[in-house]
């Protein structure tokens, strides 16, 4: 690590057991709206599958097993930019070759939960069935305003900024050049890793393209990316509200969210669910302990609202940054069950692009929900530029 660089900290989660029953008085006392009339949750979160894991919530989920689970990780917490920013930094075990620095990106409603599953096949592909040859070193830091890392004082940083910090972060581990990857949030932040860091980001990989935005001539798009153009449009005036809340008025949902535990839960259960690659009854991909745990680490942090102001942070990013062609080797995998996947015109019209995949199960959160897949896209993709970091 250089002699100036900002010092991590090992750090433990910890929850005093006065927060867990104010929990669950809080559960316990909620008042329930009226159930809608549809039972398939086009208006929402459906009611009664709330009551019956608000219920597990209150009375059996356990969340010291589920804390010490995540504390099995090695945490630490580093000040950047102003921020005491929380990560997770697994080395590879018995690497067999080279091995690659890679840092994960988040998204929204999540954090470093993401990629729990995934950072042992990543960090010890050998014990898996994969090739040791293929193992990195993974850095999964949590955003400002998210997870463990500190609540911003002032405003949100933006993707760029974020993009900036992770940049320092990989600096202060002692990585020169790395892989970034990520998917939503993430996935922006991974790209601006990428043009704003060229020559330390060997590769990029992500798991969607964003929303789209196209400065030039309309006629100039192909036809597949018109269709995908008008998709986003339909998908933004059906799914969308939540993001122009985010948005606009981040603070006056926050009050509620943040009050909540069942209001948050139903903030965030709906969307693990409408975006994740599930059935019927929305656990395919997550089991309850699984959704709980990721709602309680923005419960006992109190980030939702800081991770909603991230939203408006970004949305103030200048037409001419979103518009920036990434110049650095760029990698796809779009899930099958994700949303607004975007065609491979608009992925060469706006990347790098040397390979893009579909695999055939997961969704919006291929780590969690697939990550024996996602581990697999990763190392498949990042595998020629292995040299490339290491040389």
């Amino acid at each position: 690590m250089p002699e100036d660089a900002p010092r991590p900290e090992p750090f433990t989660p910890h929850t005093p057991p006065a927060a867990l029953e104010d929990l669950r008085t809080r559960l316990r006392a909620t008042r329930w709206p009226d159930p809608a009339e549809d039972t398939d949750w086009s208006q929402g979160t459906d009611t009664a599958y709330l009551r019956e894991l608000v219920a597990h919530w209150a009375e059996d989920f356990d969340w010291p097993a589920r804390e010490a689970e995540l504390a099995r990780l090695p945490h630490f917490r580093i000040p950047l930019g102003g921020h005491r920013i929380h990560y997770v930094h697994v080395r590879a075990t018995a690497p067999a070759g080279p091995v690659l620095p890679l840092v994960l990106s988040h998204g929204w409603p999540d954090s470093f939960w993401r990629y729990t599953k995934v950072i042992p096949l990543l960090t010890d592909p050998g014990a898996h069935g994969a090739d040791p040859a293929d193992a990195f070193d993974v850095v999964v830091p949590d955003m400002p305003g998210y997870g463990y890392s500190d609540r911003p004082v002032g405003p949100a940083p933006d993707s760029v900024a974020v993009a900036g910090l992770w940049a320092e972060l990989m600096g202060a581990l002692g990585y020169a050049r790395f892989g970034a990857a990520g998917g939503d949030v993430g996935s922006h932040v991974s790209r601006y890793l990428a043009l704003d860091h060229p020559d330390r980001v060997v590769a990029v990989h992500r798991t969607d393209g964003g929303l789209p935005v196209f400065a030039g001539d309309p006629a100039d798009l192909s036809p597949e990316e018109r269709a995908w153009f008008a998709d986003v449009s339909a998908w933004s005036t059906a799914e969308g509200a939540y993001a122009a809340v985010h948005r606009t008025k981040p603070g006056t949902a926050a009050v509620g969210l943040t009050d909540s535990p069942a209001g948050l839960a139903a903030w965030i259960v709906e969307k693990l669910r409408s975006w994740s690659d599930c059935g019927p009854d929305g656990e395919r991909g997550f089991t309850q302990d699984e959704i709980l745990t990721n709602v309680m680490l923005y419960w006992l942090t109190g980030t939702i609202g800081s991770s909603m102001r991230m939203y408006r942070a970004n949305a103030a990013i200048p037409p001419a940054q979103l518009t920036r062609r990434v110049e650095t080797p760029s990698g796809f995998s779009l899930f099958r069950g994700d949303v607004l996947r975007p065609p491979r015109a608009w992925l060469e019209r706006t990347t790098n692009l040397v390979r893009v995949t579909e695999p055939e199960r997961g969704g919006h959160f291929a780590a969690f929900e697939e990550p024996e897949l996602y581990a697999r896209e990763l190392r498949d993709f990042f595998r020629p530029y292995r040299a490339a970091a290491t040389g």
